[in-house]
């Protein structure tokens, strides 16, 4: 029996950074000025708490400005917009990040739509998502992007290859189909309402897995030899005398192993990309912003 290959998506989340890091060394001198970025936390979420604080970090070590700006959970909806206009009109803020989920009395999406697309390193505005089914440049969701990044690594040129996407969210599953017909791949969006998934899944050469559902994905899915991403995160209930249940991603992973030619583990594997590339379109964005060149294709 064989065994897939497994894409190490922290070891190549770490040479992105690395690039990144040079990037910014270099943005300082010419532009004056570190590259910022801006986080913007409501309320009391332990793991979006988590979650900032990390990329606060990695932002700093990457050789870029951190600001950080937690709001009380009762925060209004005006607040939180007067807060996003004033970091659109910081100069020293090159990209901006709500942290979502946001509490449930404020609007999402006027609160997305109030970033200015030049500083929309999350890639959700109306703008930057009509940039990208339109084809143009643009920032892009760093999930979708990430996951992209490490099916090229692992594949080279994707052009003809028969692509399906589990799942059909604005966070990743239409962005990340969106990026693979820009790969010239043949590329299927399947969902809750899709007749006969296994079937589908099946005729594919890349199968990503953004659904939600803890190892949904079966080896008997998978077309032999096929890629596989699992961009799912799905923490299991905790065995009996344990305080923590165990990680696991939408694809059952020891199963689809076995069937696969390359599979991103869970953890470990496109998790740890999220971040780096957030990184990434915040130091595209700086040189944008500071009117600065940069071979982009090269990050």
């Amino acid at each position: 029996m064989t065994q897939a290959s497994i894409i190490d998506g922290k070891a190549f989340a770490e040479g992105l950074r690395g690039k990144v890091a040079e990037l910014a060394a270099k943005f300082e001198p010419a532009a004056g000025r570190k590259a910022g970025l801006a986080v913007v936390l409501v309320g009391e979420d332990p793991a979006s708490q988590v979650y900032v604080r990390s990329k606060g970090k990695q932002t700093v070590a990457c050789g870029m400005a951190s600001f950080e700006h937690k709001l009380p959970e009762d925060t209004t909806q005006d607040v939180l917009l007067a807060l996003v206009d004033q970091l659109n009109a910081d100069p020293l803020v090159d990209g901006i990040l709500v942290q979502l989920p946001l509490p449930k009395h404020l609007d999402e999406q006027a609160v997305v739509d109030r970033i200015s697309p030049s500083k929309d390193v999350d890639g959700l505005t109306p703008i930057s998502t009509g940039r990208l089914a339109l084809g143009l440049p643009g920032l892009v969701p760093c999930t979708p992007l990430g996951s992209l990044m490490l099916l090229k690594d692992r594949l080279g040129n994707l052009s003809g290859l028969n692509a399906v996407v589990i799942g059909r969210s604005i966070l990743v599953g239409k962005p990340m189909a969106q990026l693979l017909l820009g790969e010239n791949c043949t590329v299927t969006i399947a969902h809750s309402r899709t007749q006969d998934l296994p079937e589908v899944v099946r005729r594919a050469d890349i199968v990503v897995a953004a659904v939600g559902r803890p190892e949904m994905v079966k080896a008997d899915w998978i077309k032999p030899g096929a890629t596989v991403i699992d961009v799912g995160i799905n923490r299991l209930p905790p065995a009996e005398g344990s305080e923590k249940g165990r990680l696991v991603g939408d694809v059952d992973f020891a199963d689809a192993s076995t069937v696969a030619g390359a599979i991103t583990p869970v953890p470990g594997g496109v998790g740890p990309m999220t971040i780096a590339v957030l990184l990434r379109n915040t130091i595209v964005a700086a040189h944008r912003n500071a009117d600065l060149a940069l071979a982009e294709d090269a990050i």
